[in-house]
């Protein structure tokens, strides 16, 4: 398919998900969607963006808004990258590879998980000079993890992440209600090594690596405040999308916390049902340097692969100027709290909720 004809076909992103549903078979589907056991966390992830209104100024020159940001020495075209989902070769065959080469193109990074093919240094092949983070399951011993530290520097990563929520796997009830059993569930032995896992690894993995090292999965300010204290170079706040604990609360509700609780130390990056550009924008707001994106991009690669989501980047980046630009300001750098304030949610909260015109059946939320 051509660009041109891309253009044609997508031109909101709620025509992605409509294409994707398409594409994918049902337990793809409810992997991509779907959380762990109520899914109330997931809910209210996207309830806590719902709650945030904007209070715009105008009468500003806003002729040229500039939506790019430096994120770790890097300027990217839009401070959004891809989140580390697993198993990405379910949603299109080239995997984390494809997403590689669609981020470098467009311009902006992805964090590449360790459970999604091709691999550590075969992604980083794709990505050429492109941003990109590894991300880590532990499933290994302290020689096992030192290993990817060092093979995720050879590749040339700008940044390693460990991922700190899942020393438990939680019950994902859209896949038991079908019996359907996903292959990496089954990983006890190795899962062991994650309960371990603790601020002594930290301190061993920060003395080893010669790149940012950032800790995914934290949601309170006091983690935050130790993670900075053991040289934590980012606070990455997350609650895997409503996929782990449940009963928690929305990441964007958490951020402002961890921000106070960092206290510029580190860099902030959040995740959670960020879906329309008003969200990016609400996060940054919030104090967060970048967001991250799970759900949205995988929409755009299982609807038309790399390049279904570059041309869903190419939306979402024109969402955050038009953001900007009606919020009275050129930049991220002069957003503060003043632009924006509480406000009562207007829909139920729910996966989809950010897209008042998806003409889905309900028993795909």
């Amino acid at each position: 398919m051509s660009d041109d004809n891309l253009e044609e076909r997508f031109q909101n992103l709620h025509e992605f998900v409509k294409a994707a549903r398409t594409n994918l078979n049902r337990n793809n589907w409810d992997y991509l969607i779907g959380g762990s056991e109520s899914e109330t966390t997931l809910a209210r992830n996207r309830l806590a963006l719902d709650s945030i209104g904007f209070r715009p100024r105008v009468l500003r020159d806003v002729s040229e808004v500039d939506v790019s940001r430096e994120v770790f020495g890097k300027k990217l075209r839009i401070p959004v990258l891809t989140a580390p989902v697993g198993s990405l070769e379910n949603f299109e065959p080239g995997g984390g590879a494809t997403v590689a080469a669609a981020t470098t193109k467009f311009g902006n990074g992805m964090i590449l998980s360790s459970v999604s093919h091709p691999g550590l240094e075969k992604t980083a092949e794709a990505a050429g000079d492109g941003f990109r983070v590894f991300q880590l399951y532990v499933r290994g011993d302290e020689a096992w993890v030192d290993d990817h530290v060092r093979r995720a520097m050879d590749s040339g990563y700008n940044a390693f992440c460990l991922t700190v929520d899942t020393d438990s796997y939680s019950r994902r009830e859209r896949d038991i209600a079908k019996r359907h059993q996903r292959r990496r569930v089954r990983v006890d032995d190795a899962r062991v090594y994650q309960a371990r896992f603790n601020w002594r690894d930290i301190d061993r993995i920060k003395r080893l690596s010669k790149i940012p090292v950032l800790i995914k999965g934290i949601a309170t300010g006091e983690d935050s405040r130790i993670a900075v204290d053991h040289g934590v170079d980012c606070v990455y706040v997350s609650n895997h999308g409503g996929r782990q604990l449940d009963q928690g609360v929305g990441s964007i509700e958490v951020l402002p916390e961890v921000v106070e609780a960092v206290g510029g130390r580190a860099k902030v990056w959040v995740d959670g049902s960020i879906t329309r550009g008003t969200d990016v924008v609400k996060a940054i707001t919030l104090g967060a340097d970048a967001v991250v994106v799970g759900r949205l991009y995988v929409y755009g690669l299982a609807a038309a692969g790399g390049p279904g989501i570059v041309r869903l980047f190419e939306i979402l980046e024109d969402e955050i100027r038009i953001c900007l630009s009606l919020l009275g300001v050129t930049g991220y750098g002069e957003l503060d709290k003043s632009h924006i304030r509480a406000a009562r949610p207007v829909v139920p909260a729910h996966v989809h909720s950010p897209f008042p015109h998806l003409d889905l059946p309900k028993e795909t939320y």
